[in-house]
């Protein structure tokens, strides 16, 4: 069984196809091409996508019906191709296909979801892109906190 040493969880032993591999990388970090998914019970629901080549690189990131149940995921052709799934109809979250919001938490401001390109997982083949979805009018700093001020699971 293959192991990787993290800076965040240590040495970790992974099954070879529990990897997802990103055929293109990921904008900014095009030659990162191969992540595992690591769910810690503690921190459920977060999926923590940690680079199999770069020890510090972990996202954090959400389930998308977590952050916006009602999100309407739109898939340009292009990364519909990249991801094996078929051109002629949208691929439906949780019926094969994962779809992740990458979180941003910063010290000055509240944590907020990438709801404009989320990273979507063909979980037959473990191909992911992250999918721009430009005109969906989705934010990439969705807020994870009402605007109240209170907690979202509140």
């Amino acid at each position: 069984m293959p192991q990787f040493a993290t800076k965040h969880f240590g040495i970790i032993e992974f099954e070879d196809d529990a990897g997802f591999e990103f055929p293109c990388g990921l904008p900014g970090f095009e030659q990162e091409r191969r992540f595992l998914p690591i769910e810690q019970p503690g921190t459920k629901p977060i999926v923590f996508l940690q680079s199999l080549t770069r020890p510090e690189l972990c996202f954090m990131t959400l389930p998308v019906p977590v952050v916006e149940p009602s999100y309407q995921l739109a898939v340009a052709p292009e990364d519909l191709r990249i991801l094996s799934l078929p051109e002629d109809r949208q691929p439906e979250i949780g019926s094969g296909v994962l779809c992740l919001a990458i979180i941003s938490v910063a010290e000055d401001r509240p944590p907020t979801a990438n709801l404009l390109a989320p990273i979507v997982v063909n979980l037959k083949t473990r191909q992911a892109a992250q999918a721009i979805q430009v005109e969906s009018g989705y934010s990439h700093q969705h807020p994870l906190v009402a605007a109240s001020g209170e907690g979202a699971c509140s």
